[in-house]
């Protein structure tokens, strides 16, 4: 796969790299609302997708996954209705002006690969640590015996003020730090995992309808990254992180997906 690479904004960053096109083979989840800029009280179906290159396919609901399905905002929280087996999976309302988040948790699902493949999708997601490790322990002819989750956010804002992200006690989250920047501008994130920056993660970031063209940088101690999104239109960032599976998991690997998606 064909890649370039351009100068990150340094500010108060160390990762000085981004690069084009990170690998989008593996399927990312998001959520997709039909408007992210709806008018007050107007009814937002909230679907949830699957795919790459930020063009997927619809994931149905199914409630039996779902371990937290909401929306974040003036009124606090609410659960996001719909019916199990919908598309889309979900109808929110957001009367009041301000900044909501739609966030989506899945519960755990399982997977194994063959060794040579595991090893493959590890080098494509930037998960040279867990190779190491692997190989470390000599298991890197072995197949890759993993449990995976989501953790997807949306930012909707009705009316002229600001879009505000907040923390929504994910275990992998994404926060917009000033997404709402103008385009061209610094847009930079915030990556956590249980709560704290995690450093040295790959964040990328896609504009939908570009193809295959990504941008990626790696988190700084402060587990931060900026972007220059110089193009208006709907973005989708996203992150991965791996870790050895829980006793209780009968699996390897545990790894958590976050994504977050948003209209620039």
């Amino acid at each position: 796969m064909t890649s370039r690479r351009t100068t990150a904004r340094t500010t108060a960053f160390f990762s000085a790299m981004v690069s084009l096109s990170c690998a989008a083979r593996a399927h990312d989840f998001w959520i997709e609302p039909s408007s992210f800029r709806p008018a007050g009280g107007e009814a937002i179906r909230i679907a949830l997708r699957v795919g790459e290159q930020f063009d997927g396919e619809a994931v149905k609901r199914n409630d039996e996954k779902i371990e937290r399905f909401v929306i974040l905002g003036p009124e606090g929280e609410k659960p996001v209705a719909g019916r199990d087996g919908a598309d889309p999976a979900g109808l929110a309302r957001c009367d009041k002006p301000g900044g909501y988040v739609v966030l989506y948790r899945s519960r755990r699902s399982s997977i194994e690969l063959e060794a040579a493949k595991f090893e493959s999708y590890l080098r494509e997601e930037g998960l040279e640590a867990i190779i190491a490790q692997r190989a470390a322990a000599g298991q890197s002819d072995k197949p890759g015996r993993e449990v995976y989750s989501r953790c997807a956010k949306a930012l909707i804002r009705v009316g002229d003020g600001p879009q505000a992200d907040r923390r929504a006690g994910l275990p992998l989250e994404l926060i917009a730090l000033d997404a709402a920047s103008k385009a061209g501008a610094g847009a930079s994130f915030e990556l956590l995992y249980d709560g704290k920056p995690l450093a040295g993660a790959r964040v990328c970031a896609l504009r939908k309808g570009a193809g295959d063209q990504e941008l990626s940088v790696r988190t700084d101690a402060a587990g931060r990254v900026e972007f220059k999104l110089d193009q208006p239109g709907v973005w989708l960032i996203k992150a991965v992180h791996m870790t050895r599976a829980p006793a209780d998991a009968n699996a390897d690997w545990e790894s958590l997906w976050a994504t977050l998606t948003f209209e620039k």
